[in-house]
Protein backbone atom coordinates (compact mmCIF):
# COMPACT_ATOMS: atom_id res chain seq x y z
CA UNK A 1 0.00 0.00 0.00
CA UNK A 2 1.41 3.49 -1.02
CA UNK A 3 1.09 5.56 2.29
CA UNK A 4 0.88 8.46 -0.48
CA UNK A 5 -2.01 7.44 -2.35
CA UNK A 6 -4.85 9.20 -0.53
CA UNK A 7 -8.80 9.77 -1.15
CA UNK A 8 -9.49 13.07 -2.40
CA UNK A 9 -11.29 14.17 0.39
CA UNK A 10 -11.77 18.20 1.35
CA UNK A 11 -8.82 17.28 4.12
CA UNK A 12 -6.34 15.96 1.49
CA UNK A 13 -7.05 18.29 -1.39
CA UNK A 14 -5.85 21.29 1.20
CA UNK A 15 -2.71 19.44 2.30
CA UNK A 16 -2.05 18.92 -1.40
CA UNK A 17 -2.45 22.78 -1.70
CA UNK A 18 -0.19 23.31 0.76
CA UNK A 19 2.53 20.69 -0.64
CA UNK A 20 2.07 22.58 -3.74
CA UNK A 21 2.52 26.09 -2.77
CA UNK A 22 5.74 24.25 -0.87
CA UNK A 23 7.57 23.61 -4.23
CA UNK A 24 6.29 19.50 -4.16
CA UNK A 25 5.11 17.29 -6.38
CA UNK A 26 1.31 16.14 -6.83
CA UNK A 27 -0.68 13.96 -8.68
CA UNK A 28 -4.34 14.70 -9.05
CA UNK A 29 -6.98 13.58 -11.72
CA UNK A 30 -8.41 15.95 -14.17
CA UNK A 31 -11.18 14.89 -17.03
CA UNK A 32 -8.79 12.86 -19.39
CA UNK A 33 -5.51 11.30 -17.71
CA UNK A 34 -3.95 11.78 -13.84
CA UNK A 35 -1.33 14.84 -13.89
CA UNK A 36 1.46 15.14 -12.33
CA UNK A 37 1.39 18.85 -11.14
CA UNK A 38 3.97 21.47 -9.55
CA UNK A 39 3.97 25.43 -9.46
CA UNK A 40 4.28 26.57 -12.46
CA UNK A 41 5.63 29.90 -11.40
CA UNK A 42 8.64 28.24 -10.27
CA UNK A 43 11.83 27.19 -11.56
CA UNK A 44 12.46 24.31 -8.92
CA UNK A 45 9.48 22.79 -9.14
CA UNK A 46 8.80 22.69 -13.21
CA UNK A 47 12.54 21.14 -12.79
CA UNK A 48 11.39 18.28 -10.54
CA UNK A 49 8.29 17.58 -12.90
CA UNK A 50 10.45 16.70 -15.71
CA UNK A 51 13.37 15.19 -13.30
CA UNK A 52 10.70 12.57 -11.88
CA UNK A 53 9.08 11.86 -15.73
CA UNK A 54 13.01 11.48 -16.80
CA UNK A 55 11.31 13.88 -19.33
CA UNK A 56 13.30 16.21 -22.11
CA UNK A 57 13.39 19.67 -21.22
CA UNK A 58 12.81 20.26 -24.57
CA UNK A 59 9.16 19.01 -24.53
CA UNK A 60 6.53 21.94 -23.27
CA UNK A 61 4.49 21.65 -20.31
CA UNK A 62 0.54 22.24 -20.05
CA UNK A 63 -0.60 24.20 -17.55
CA UNK A 64 -3.38 23.84 -15.82
CA UNK A 65 -5.82 27.02 -14.12
CA UNK A 66 -8.98 27.08 -12.75
CA UNK A 67 -10.85 29.52 -15.52
CA UNK A 68 -10.35 32.40 -18.45
CA UNK A 69 -9.51 35.05 -15.65
CA UNK A 70 -6.74 33.15 -14.77
CA UNK A 71 -5.81 32.00 -18.20
CA UNK A 72 -6.14 35.70 -19.22
CA UNK A 73 -3.16 36.57 -16.46
CA UNK A 74 -0.71 34.72 -18.25
CA UNK A 75 -1.43 34.09 -22.51
CA UNK A 76 -2.65 36.77 -24.84
CA UNK A 77 -6.26 36.24 -25.39
CA UNK A 78 -8.09 38.21 -28.52
CA UNK A 79 -11.55 37.71 -29.59
CA UNK A 80 -11.68 34.54 -31.25
CA UNK A 81 -9.05 32.92 -28.08
CA UNK A 82 -12.27 34.20 -25.89
CA UNK A 83 -14.52 32.64 -27.79
CA UNK A 84 -12.91 29.41 -28.06
CA UNK A 85 -12.20 29.62 -24.66
CA UNK A 86 -15.82 30.15 -23.45
CA UNK A 87 -17.27 27.36 -26.11
CA UNK A 88 -14.81 24.73 -24.49
CA UNK A 89 -13.68 25.46 -20.81
CA UNK A 90 -13.45 23.87 -18.61
CA UNK A 91 -12.85 20.95 -20.50
CA UNK A 92 -10.48 18.65 -22.36
CA UNK A 93 -8.69 21.20 -24.82
CA UNK A 94 -5.43 22.76 -24.24
CA UNK A 95 -4.77 26.05 -26.37
CA UNK A 96 -0.76 27.51 -27.01
CA UNK A 97 -0.79 30.54 -27.13
CA UNK A 98 0.83 33.96 -26.96
CA UNK A 99 3.16 34.48 -23.26
CA UNK A 100 2.25 37.62 -22.05
CA UNK A 101 5.29 39.84 -21.54
CA UNK A 102 4.79 39.84 -17.88
CA UNK A 103 3.84 36.38 -18.05
CA UNK A 104 4.68 34.12 -14.13
CA UNK A 105 5.40 31.30 -15.58
CA UNK A 106 8.77 29.54 -15.73
CA UNK A 107 9.85 29.80 -18.93
CA UNK A 108 11.31 25.77 -18.36
CA UNK A 109 7.62 25.05 -18.76
CA UNK A 110 7.36 26.61 -21.66
CA UNK A 111 10.74 24.69 -22.95
CA UNK A 112 12.18 28.61 -23.97
CA UNK A 113 9.71 29.03 -26.46
CA UNK A 114 7.27 32.41 -26.63
CA UNK A 115 4.46 30.53 -25.94
CA UNK A 116 2.36 28.71 -23.53
CA UNK A 117 0.11 25.85 -23.43
CA UNK A 118 -2.94 25.97 -20.99
CA UNK A 119 -6.05 24.26 -20.19
CA UNK A 120 -9.27 24.52 -17.82
CA UNK A 121 -9.77 21.12 -16.21
CA UNK A 122 -13.44 20.21 -15.81
CA UNK A 123 -12.93 17.68 -13.08
CA UNK A 124 -14.27 19.18 -9.68
CA UNK A 125 -10.87 17.58 -8.30
CA UNK A 126 -8.53 19.81 -9.94
CA UNK A 127 -11.06 22.61 -9.99
CA UNK A 128 -10.52 22.24 -6.09
CA UNK A 129 -6.84 21.92 -6.09
CA UNK A 130 -6.38 24.82 -7.86
CA UNK A 131 -8.24 27.13 -6.61
CA UNK A 132 -7.16 26.04 -3.01
CA UNK A 133 -3.38 26.25 -4.42
CA UNK A 134 -4.10 29.49 -5.61
CA UNK A 135 -1.27 28.52 -8.43
CA UNK A 136 -1.27 27.75 -12.06
CA UNK A 137 0.13 24.17 -11.89
CA UNK A 138 1.96 22.45 -14.84
CA UNK A 139 1.09 18.97 -15.00
CA UNK A 140 1.80 16.94 -17.68
CA UNK A 141 0.43 13.35 -17.73
CA UNK A 142 1.59 11.18 -14.12
CA UNK A 143 3.93 8.65 -15.87
CA UNK A 144 7.72 8.11 -16.67
CA UNK A 145 7.87 10.22 -19.96
CA UNK A 146 6.76 8.18 -22.96
CA UNK A 147 5.59 5.12 -20.74
CA UNK A 148 1.35 4.57 -21.20
CA UNK A 149 -0.45 7.30 -19.68
CA UNK A 150 -2.17 7.09 -16.05
CA UNK A 151 -6.29 7.07 -15.70
CA UNK A 152 -6.00 5.38 -12.24
CA UNK A 153 -4.56 6.63 -9.25
CA UNK A 154 -3.36 2.95 -9.06
CA UNK A 155 -1.39 3.33 -12.03
CA UNK A 156 0.56 6.82 -10.97
CA UNK A 157 1.69 4.48 -7.37
CA UNK A 158 2.94 1.65 -9.66
CA UNK A 159 5.20 4.61 -11.52
CA UNK A 160 6.57 6.47 -8.21
CA UNK A 161 5.90 4.58 -5.27
CA UNK A 162 6.65 7.18 -2.51
CA UNK A 163 8.44 9.39 -4.83
CA UNK A 164 5.84 12.24 -5.16
CA UNK A 165 4.67 13.98 -2.01
CA UNK A 166 0.89 12.78 -2.64
CA UNK A 167 -1.05 10.91 -5.09
CA UNK A 168 -5.16 12.52 -4.62
CA UNK A 169 -7.22 9.62 -5.70
CA UNK A 170 -10.71 10.61 -7.39
CA UNK A 171 -11.52 7.64 -9.30
CA UNK A 172 -11.09 6.71 -12.99
CA UNK A 173 -10.65 9.14 -15.38
CA UNK A 174 -13.82 9.90 -17.69
CA UNK A 175 -12.36 10.73 -21.01
CA UNK A 176 -9.29 8.81 -20.62
CA UNK A 177 -7.22 10.70 -22.96
CA UNK A 178 -5.14 13.16 -23.28
CA UNK A 179 -6.65 16.84 -23.65
CA UNK A 180 -6.85 18.38 -27.61
CA UNK A 181 -4.16 20.83 -28.22
CA UNK A 182 -5.09 23.44 -30.39
CA UNK A 183 -2.68 26.30 -31.23
CA UNK A 184 -4.00 29.90 -31.65
CA UNK A 185 -0.85 31.53 -30.93
CA UNK A 186 -1.11 32.81 -34.67
CA UNK A 187 -3.52 34.03 -37.37
CA UNK A 188 -4.27 30.76 -38.42
CA UNK A 189 -5.49 27.65 -36.28
CA UNK A 190 -3.65 23.91 -35.84
CA UNK A 191 -4.24 20.96 -34.64
CA UNK A 192 -1.38 19.79 -32.50
CA UNK A 193 -2.73 16.71 -30.65
CA UNK A 194 -5.88 15.04 -31.44
CA UNK A 195 -8.04 14.17 -27.70
CA UNK A 196 -10.73 14.55 -26.24
CA UNK A 197 -12.75 17.39 -28.26
CA UNK A 198 -12.66 16.21 -31.70
CA UNK A 199 -11.20 17.64 -34.85
CA UNK A 200 -15.12 17.96 -36.10
CA UNK A 201 -16.12 19.91 -33.50
CA UNK A 202 -13.49 22.67 -33.68
CA UNK A 203 -13.98 23.03 -37.20
CA UNK A 204 -17.33 23.58 -36.94
CA UNK A 205 -16.47 26.48 -34.83
CA UNK A 206 -13.37 27.67 -36.50
CA UNK A 207 -13.58 26.20 -40.11
CA UNK A 208 -10.68 23.97 -42.14
CA UNK A 209 -8.00 23.53 -39.73
CA UNK A 210 -4.90 22.00 -40.28
CA UNK A 211 -3.76 19.00 -38.83
CA UNK A 212 0.45 18.68 -37.38
CA UNK A 213 3.17 20.88 -37.99
CA UNK A 214 6.28 21.86 -35.55
CA UNK A 215 9.82 20.70 -35.22
CA UNK A 216 9.79 17.56 -33.55
CA UNK A 217 13.08 18.42 -32.18
CA UNK A 218 11.18 21.70 -30.38
CA UNK A 219 7.64 20.84 -30.26
CA UNK A 220 5.10 23.35 -29.05
CA UNK A 221 3.01 21.12 -27.41
CA UNK A 222 3.09 18.13 -25.41
CA UNK A 223 2.48 14.69 -27.30
CA UNK A 224 4.33 15.77 -30.27
CA UNK A 225 7.12 13.14 -29.87
CA UNK A 226 7.14 10.68 -32.41
CA UNK A 227 7.62 7.64 -30.00
CA UNK A 228 5.17 8.28 -26.66
CA UNK A 229 2.52 6.85 -24.88
CA UNK A 230 4.02 3.21 -25.30
CA UNK A 231 3.95 -0.01 -23.34
CA UNK A 232 6.77 -2.19 -23.26
CA UNK A 233 5.95 -4.98 -25.11
CA UNK A 234 6.32 -3.89 -29.03
CA UNK A 235 2.49 -2.60 -30.29
CA UNK A 236 1.50 -3.97 -33.83
CA UNK A 237 -1.99 -1.84 -35.18
CA UNK A 238 -4.51 -2.96 -37.71
CA UNK A 239 -4.36 -7.00 -36.85
CA UNK A 240 -5.85 -8.94 -39.00
CA UNK A 241 -5.27 -12.51 -37.30
CA UNK A 242 -3.01 -13.47 -34.22
CA UNK A 243 0.89 -14.15 -34.56
CA UNK A 244 2.33 -16.79 -31.33
CA UNK A 245 1.93 -15.25 -27.68
CA UNK A 246 0.15 -12.16 -28.72
CA UNK A 247 -2.07 -10.29 -26.54
CA UNK A 248 -5.35 -8.65 -28.56
CA UNK A 249 -6.48 -5.19 -27.89
CA UNK A 250 -10.12 -5.55 -29.76
CA UNK A 251 -12.56 -3.40 -30.72
CA UNK A 252 -16.11 -4.07 -31.77
CA UNK A 253 -18.54 -7.11 -31.88
CA UNK A 254 -16.47 -9.23 -33.35
CA UNK A 255 -13.05 -9.27 -31.55
CA UNK A 256 -10.04 -11.38 -33.41
CA UNK A 257 -9.60 -15.31 -32.44
CA UNK A 258 -6.31 -16.97 -31.47
CA UNK A 259 -4.20 -14.84 -29.27
CA UNK A 260 -3.61 -15.52 -25.43
CA UNK A 261 -5.57 -13.41 -23.84
CA UNK A 262 -7.98 -10.22 -25.19
CA UNK A 263 -9.62 -7.15 -23.87
CA UNK A 264 -12.33 -5.20 -25.80
CA UNK A 265 -11.71 -1.56 -25.68
CA UNK A 266 -16.01 -1.35 -26.30
CA UNK A 267 -17.59 -4.55 -27.52
CA UNK A 268 -20.51 -2.33 -29.37
CA UNK A 269 -18.12 -0.39 -30.83
CA UNK A 270 -18.66 3.45 -29.25
CA UNK A 271 -15.51 5.27 -29.37
CA UNK A 272 -16.37 7.22 -26.30
CA UNK A 273 -15.95 4.14 -24.47
CA UNK A 274 -13.18 2.72 -26.23
CA UNK A 275 -11.22 5.85 -25.21
CA UNK A 276 -11.85 5.80 -21.73
CA UNK A 277 -10.78 2.65 -21.53
CA UNK A 278 -7.59 2.57 -23.89
CA UNK A 279 -4.53 3.41 -21.31
CA UNK A 280 -5.64 1.01 -18.47
CA UNK A 281 -6.20 -2.05 -21.15
CA UNK A 282 -2.76 -1.45 -22.12
CA UNK A 283 -1.48 -1.67 -19.39
CA UNK A 284 -3.96 -4.71 -18.01
CA UNK A 285 -1.89 -6.46 -21.40
CA UNK A 286 1.51 -5.17 -20.91
CA UNK A 287 2.68 -8.16 -19.10
CA UNK A 288 5.94 -10.31 -19.95
CA UNK A 289 4.07 -13.65 -20.81
CA UNK A 290 3.03 -12.26 -24.34
CA UNK A 291 5.06 -11.47 -26.90
CA UNK A 292 3.43 -8.25 -27.90
CA UNK A 293 0.20 -6.59 -28.25
CA UNK A 294 -2.14 -6.50 -31.33
CA UNK A 295 -4.74 -4.07 -32.01
CA UNK A 296 -7.68 -4.45 -34.04
CA UNK A 297 -8.76 -1.07 -36.64
CA UNK A 298 -10.01 1.86 -34.80
CA UNK A 299 -12.14 4.43 -37.10
CA UNK A 300 -10.33 7.21 -38.11
CA UNK A 301 -12.80 9.74 -36.60
CA UNK A 302 -14.13 11.67 -34.16
CA UNK A 303 -12.33 10.27 -30.84
CA UNK A 304 -10.88 7.48 -33.31
CA UNK A 305 -8.79 9.88 -34.52
CA UNK A 306 -7.43 10.88 -31.12
CA UNK A 307 -7.14 6.91 -30.10
CA UNK A 308 -5.39 6.44 -33.58
CA UNK A 309 -2.91 8.64 -32.62
CA UNK A 310 -2.31 7.49 -29.11
CA UNK A 311 -1.60 3.98 -30.57
CA UNK A 312 0.63 5.03 -33.58
CA UNK A 313 2.96 6.73 -31.11
CA UNK A 314 2.69 3.38 -28.67
CA UNK A 315 4.28 1.59 -31.93
CA UNK A 316 6.50 3.60 -33.26
CA UNK A 317 10.32 2.62 -33.23
CA UNK A 318 11.62 3.86 -29.47
CA UNK A 319 14.15 6.00 -29.86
Amino acid sequence: MNANLVPATSEAVARAARLLRGGRLVAFPTETVYGLGGDATRDAAVAAIFAAKGRPRFNPLIVHVPGLVEAEAIAVFDVRVREVARRFWPGPLTLVLKRREDCPISLLASAGLDTVAVRVPAHPIAQALLRETGKPLAAPSANRSGQVSPTEAAHVAAEFGNGIALILDGGQCSVGLESTVLDLSGPRPCLLRPGGVTLETLSEHLGPIPVGGGDLDAPRSPGQLSSHYAPRLPLRMDAASARPGEALLAFGPHPLPGFAEMLNLSPCGNLTEAAANLFAMLRRLDRPEFTGIAVMPIPEAALGRAINDRLNRAAAPRP
